[in-house]
């Protein structure tokens, strides 16, 4: 059965609309597109042609071609009349008292983390390599300092935080954004008609396209680079949620273990203590949100800021101000020429001090970029320098102190408030990677790797300001085993080095694939980043591996039972999708039960969920043989996670027809991005889909208007579809635009009916009449799916399993059987957002073998 691509009219008569619309978008266009065989009409082959330009270049390129498309946005029969321009930052139009209010969000949500890396970074560097000598001070100092302008500042303030997608900052956010420029998912549920929404932008040709299809073209045909892509994806999300272990960990215990600097009698067991009962308070407030949590703490760590500096200039004023030759990158060379290994086991404790950079991307998605970048440029970056040159200078007149270098450094009148400061801002700190891990589970459960979990949205304003229950508790209960059995600062940071630098390569690996795919910067750039940053980065790693077996084994572990989870789930899930593509019912079937479906129709509306995006499920046949009826409406609804951040209220859904008029059966795909909300109640869903469905039947019969306008005027036809429009660009490349004509459409518009091949074409009526005719026709089907709901609408579910076959290797049996089995009884039901009462819900189960 040939498979349905999902382009139909909405596509072809979108250049009905004046193509200087400013709704008009670059899109890219794959040469199988332009000729579509539709499987639920299979004698109505509609065809789209692509001009070609007379330039050579286009002729090199045949197999993708740029269009420039009009305001219609979707690949079906189209809803909406207005499509909405790109959609803007929600942060733009604040006032400057609200922006300073932001400004303390941020430091209090995103920069908690980076804040607190002088509690630890310099007693974990001088455990691996003592001080023998002022240089040795100066060569850390250094070595933390270049630290810091090359990762936080240079990489992620400066280069990352611009790879957001529409400001959605982390992995999956990285991912999405590929995925919307390359065919690289695994799931197959890609539409043409996902590149019409109006925030699902392209780039405007460029003078390095060429090498950016080839790219596309390598990505979309290599299943194993595609496989390679999604698991480095796995990979950094399952580091990121270790991240968020590890985090609370290293920043309350670091911090508690002040009192043993203040109190003598405090040991380390005290310690643990302590810690324990600060996270548990700690990951109960979680549930009161990011707006209310972070404008409380955010003064508070604009204190613990402060006086990081204060401290700071105090002890280089008092102590020993020559630390500023620290500047001078020589002395990491003296450094390591003077300790070697011992130096080279140290760059673990280092990498401590740029903790939290990929929580300020992975964060994005609360703050705007521009109030990240100034305020980490303003204040953060210079207030930590200022802490750790403070630091030194104390270290270099008090070497002995460095086992607790940051709260012995304090001056002793201060001692006290500087110390709850300080526990204040690590539990502030240990927020800020929760927080990121809460955002990546979301993005990586809408785009199909995560099993479905209950997330809650803590503001009502900022759609991406959430709490995931289970999760938090989950991180709360591993934290507390790690904080008990690795009790040793050392240890934990060691843990803290690979979790971070995990989610760093793989961060520099997207972003590069960015680079080349979608900013399409000179390649120099892009050689020169991946160089120096991976480089780097693989550097540190392999320092903190080299002491692994101290404990820190343990978050490894934690990592790689996260990436199976979520390795599982997208097996699993691609499996079952692929299974019901291929056991889907034939438009052959339906056309021999009749319009009756071979059973009673009864009023009322029955919208049946599946995760079809084309074709008619096997649960449909299955509902057909269990039910004594069915509904006289039907409607599939497929609820769809496009790789947007966004989809406009007036993109959400797709119509059209599955068979002829007479059955009354529509496919609707419901589109979300992974940064919308679904928390409309059953009620307002229908609404929206039943307006949105009578939209889509207005919108059709004027299209048949048109049409019929069409057949009446004196064009011709040879000369419309000679018709081209060109583009010039300002690289002096010419681009053809492929314009949607009305020929086109008049060839692919013929509605599905089974006596219309076989009848001859006959005069037709007045054109007063026949338009009379239509309205009736309209008011007629308006009046049946009113009626329809008011008799109720009732939810069908299927609820598809998939077992594997008995002839399967073992390997395959265990994850589909058990692994996947397990996730899938124990996840979330999609259905579950909308609060359905029961008495509207209609189950069916069917298992498919795989």
């Amino acid at each position: 059965m040939a498979e349905e691509e999902g382009l139909e009219r909405g596509e072809i008569n979108g250049g009905l609309a004046s193509m200087d619309s400013i709704d008009s978008r670059w899109v890219f266009q794959d040469e199988d597109d332009s000729e579509v065989d539709d499987e639920e009409a299979e004698d109505d082959v509609r065809h789209r042609t692509v001009v070609d330009s007379e330039d050579d270049e286009d002729d090199d390129n045949a197999e993708q071609r740029l269009i420039r498309t009009g305001p219609r946005i979707d690949s079906f029969d189209v809803e909406a009349l207005e499509v909405p321009g790109a959609l803007r930052n929600e942060y733009e139009d604040f006032s400057l008292g609200r922006k300073i209010i932001i400004a303390f969000q941020t430091l209090g949500v995103v920069f908690g983390d980076v804040g607190t890396s002088p509690l630890y970074a310099f007693s974990v560097m001088f455990k691996k390599a003592p001080i023998n000598g002022n240089e040795d001070v100066i060569g850390a100092m250094s070595l933390v300092l270049y630290t810091l302008i090359l990762i936080p500042l240079l990489k992620y303030v400066l280069v990352v935080l611009w790879a957001n997608d529409d400001g959605e900052g982390g992995t999956f956010a990285l991912y999405s954004l590929i995925c919307r420029h390359a065919k690289v998912s695994l799931l197959p549920n890609q539409l043409p008609s996902d590149a019409r929404i109006s925030s699902f932008r392209l780039k405007v040709p460029s003078p390095e396209l060429e090498r950016s299809l080839k790219i596309k073209e390598r990505l979309e045909a290599s299943l194993t680079l595609k496989k390679l892509l999604l698991t480095l994806v796995l990979a950094g999300t399952a580091m990121v949620i270790a991240d968020g272990v590890v985090t609370p960990a290293m920043s309350v215990v670091s911090a508690v273990s002040g009192l043993k600097i203040g109190v003598d009698a405090i040991k380390q067991d005290q310690v643990v203590m302590i810690s324990v009962a600060f996270l548990v308070i700690l990951f109960s407030v979680q549930k009161f949100g990011t707006s209310k949590v972070g404008l409380a703490v955010g003064p508070a760590l604009f204190i613990w800021f402060c006086s990081l500096g204060g401290i700071g200039i105090y002890n280089l004023v008092k102590y020993d101000s020559s630390v500023l030759k620290a500047f001078n990158p020589v002395h990491i060379y003296y450094f390591f020429k003077r300790n070697s290994t011992k130096a080279w086991y140290s760059l673990g404790g280092c990498l401590l001090c740029a903790t939290g950079s990929e929580a300020m991307f992975a964060d994005l998605c609360y703050f705007s970029v521009r109030s990240v970048q100034l305020t980490f440029v303003l204040l953060v970056l210079p207030c930590l320098m200022l802490g750790y040159l403070g630091q030194a200078a104390y270290l270099m007149e008090n070497p002995d102190g460095a086992e607790q270098a940051f709260f012995s450094s304090i001056p002793s009148g201060v001692f006290w408030p500087v110390f709850l400061i300080a526990n204040i801002a690590a539990l502030i700190a240990s927020r800020a990677m929760t927080t990121a891990t809460f955002s990546c589970i979301k993005q990586s459960m809408a785009l199909g790797c995560f099993p479905r979990l209950k997330i809650i949205h803590t503001s009502r304003k900022f759609m991406g300001q959430i709490y995931i229950p289970v999760v938090n508790w989950f991180l709360l209960v591993v934290c507390l085993v790690s904080v008990c059995t690795i009790s040793s600062i050392d240890e934990i940071g060691n843990a803290y080095g690979i979790a971070e630098l995990g989610v760093m390569m793989m961060t520099t690996i997207l972003v590069t694939i960015v680079m080349l795919l979608i900013w399409q910067i000179n390649i120099i750039i892009v050689l020169s980043f991946i160089v120096i940053f991976l480089g780097l980065e693989l550097t540190f790693f392999s320092s903190v591996l080299w002491s692994v077996g101290d404990g820190s084994w343990i978050i490894l572990v934690f990592a790689i039972i996260m990436f199976f989870i979520m390795f599982i789930w997208n097996y699993g899930s691609k499996l079952k999708y692929e299974t019901e593509v291929k056991q889907k019912l034939s438009m052959d079937l339906m056309r021999e039960l009749g319009c009756n479906l071979g059973t009673i129709r009864a009023p009322g509306i029955g919208l049946l969920y599946n995760e079809l995006v084309k074709g008619i499920p096997a649960i449909f046949g299955h509902f057909l043989t269990t039910l004594p009826a069915i509904h006289s409406m039907i409607i599939f609804v497929c609820i769809k996670y496009v790789p947007v951040p966004v989809v406009p209220q007036s993109e959400r859904f797709l119509f059209r027809r599955v068979c002829p008029k007479n059955y009354h059966i529509f496919r609707c795909i419901a589109r979300y991005g992974y940064k919308d909300v679904r928390k409309e109640s059953h009620q307002t869903f229908e609404q929206l889909l039943i307006e949105s469905l009578e939209k889509f039947i207005r919108r059709e019969a004027q299209e048949r208007s048109l049409e019929s306008d069409g057949d009446d005027g004196d064009i011709d036809s040879e000369d419309v579809t000679s018709c081209s429009r060109v583009l010039i660009a300002p690289n002096g490349s010419v681009y053809s635009l492929g314009v949607p004509l009305l020929a086109e459409y008049k060839e692919s518009s013929e509605p599905i009916s089974e006596a219309s091949t076989s009848e001859e074409v006959k005069p037709g009526p007045p054109a007063d009449q026949t338009a009379y005719d239509a309205e009736q026709s309209i008011e007629r089907e308006l009046s049946f799916i009113r009626k329809a709901k008011e008799s109720g609408v009732v939810y069908l579910l299927g609820h598809g399993d998939i077992r594997a076959r008995k002839d399967s290797w073992f390997i395959k049996k265990l994850i589909i059987n058990y692994f996947y089995a397990f996730l899938r009884k124990n996840c979330r039901r999609g259905i579950a957002n909308l609060s359905v009462p029961h008495s509207h819900l209609m189950q069916v189960g069917m298992t498919y073998m795989v």
